[in-house]
C-alpha cells in the first residue's frame, strides 16, 4: 500500500512540472543584522544600508526569513558558493572601478610611483571649468573610495574648523606611547577644501600617516594655491583596501599644478605605526 502511494505522489509531481530545489548553502543558524522596522536583512554589519539606522540588531537567518525580510541589494551571500559567470564579471570589472586595485610596496613608509609623475587625462586637467570637488560614494562595507578635485583658492576654508566625530571604518583608537594611535584622515584635507565630517572623505588613519606623512604634500599643495586665485592643482587621493579589509592599507596622492610643473607628485603611503602591530581585517591592534 505505501508503494502504491509513493508511485502516486511521485506521478503526480512529475505531471504538474514540480521541481525540487537544492537547498541553499546558507545555514539558517547564520547571523545577519537587521533594523526594527526594515525590510531586508544583511551579511555585512558595515553596509551602507545600515548607515542611517539608529539601532542594528544581530539575529539569526532564520528569523530575519521568518518576519519576511530579503536580503538587501546593496550586500550579498558570502556564503554562497556558486556564481554565475557574468555576475563574477560584472564584480570584476566593478572590483577595478574600485579604490581596491592592489599596490605592490615594501620598505619605507612613503613609497614614490612612476618616477613621481601623476597619471592624469588631459580631459581633467583643464581648469575651464574652475575649481571643483567630488567624493566617490561608500561601497558596500561603508568605506570611503576615491577623492578628486581641481583645487584652487577659493574651495579654501575661511571659518573655524568644528571637532570631528564620525567615525570611519576600522575605527578602534587608543592610546599608545606619543599619543593616540589613530586620527580621522581626511582623504582631500581640511585647509584645502573645507571638507570635515564627510565620511566619503574619512578613512582610520595611523598617526604617522596623518601627521607627518599626508601633511607633507598637503602643505605643498596649500602653499602654492595661497600664492594666486591663478593657481589650480588637480589632486586625487585613493584609500587602498585588501579583500573585505575595514583598514585602508595606505593611501595613493596624486597633484598636478596646471600650466607649470610647480607641483608634482604620485606617491603610496603606508598605513603603518612604528611598534603596532595592526589587524587590517578589523582595525584592532597590539602594541609590540
Amino acid at each position: 500500500m505505501k508503494k502504491i502511494i509513493y508511485c502516486f505522489l511521485l506521478t503526480v509531481m512529475m505531471v504538474g512540472g514540480v521541481t525540487y530545489t537544492q537547498p541553499t548553502t546558507t545555514s539558517a543558524s547564520t547571523t545577519v543584522y537587521v533594523t526594527r522596522t526594515g525590510k531586508h536583512y544583511f551579511y555585512h554589519r558595515h553596509n551602507r544600508g545600515l548607515n542611517r539606522a539608529k539601532h542594528v540588531y544581530k539575529v539569526k537567518l532564520s528569523t530575519a526569513r521568518k518576519r519576511g525580510l530579503t536580503l538587501a541589494k546593496t550586500d550579498y551571500n558570502p556564503h554562497k558558493r556558486k556564481v554565475t559567470r557574468k555576475r563574477a564579471n560584472q564584480a570584476r570589472k566593478k572590483a577595478r572601478r574600485t579604490s581596491n586595485k592592489p599596490i605592490r610596496v615594501n620598505g619605507k613608509q612613503i613609497v614614490i610611483i612612476n618616477h613621481n609623475r601623476p597619471k592624469f587625462s588631459k580631459s581633467t586637467l583643464s581648469r575651464r571649468h574652475g575649481a571643483w570637488q567630488k567624493y566617490g560614494n561608500l561601497d558596500f562595507l561603508n568605506r570611503a573610495t576615491t577623492a578628486n578635485a581641481m583645487l584652487n583658492k577659493r574651495l579654501m576654508p575661511t571659518g573655524q574648523r568644528e571637532p570631528l566625530y564620525v567615525d570611519p571604518t576600522g575605527w578602534h583608537n587608543k592610546r599608545i606611547k606619543g599619543g593616540w594611535l589613530y586620527n580621522r584622515c581626511h582623504l582631500i584635507g581640511y585647509q584645502l577644501t573645507g571638507q570635515n565630517n564627510n565620511l566619503k572623505n574619512l578613512i582610520t588613519g595611523t598617526r604617522s600617516l596623518n601627521t607627518p606623512s599626508m601633511l607633507k604634500y598637503e602643505n605643498q599643495v596649500a602653499y602654492y594655491l595661497r600664492g594666486s586665485y591663478k593657481h589650480y592643482i588637480r589632486y586625487q587621493v585613493r584609500p587602498v583596501f585588501k579583500g573585505h579589509d575595514l583598514l585602508a592599507r595606505g593611501v595613493q596622492m596624486q597633484g598636478k599644478s596646471i600650466g607649470s610643473n610647480r607641483v608634482h607628485f604620485n606617491v603610496y603611503i603606508k598605513n603603518i605605526q612604528p611598534g603596532v602591530k595592526l589587524n587590517y581585517r578589523t582595525g584592532t591592534s597590539r602594541v609590540g
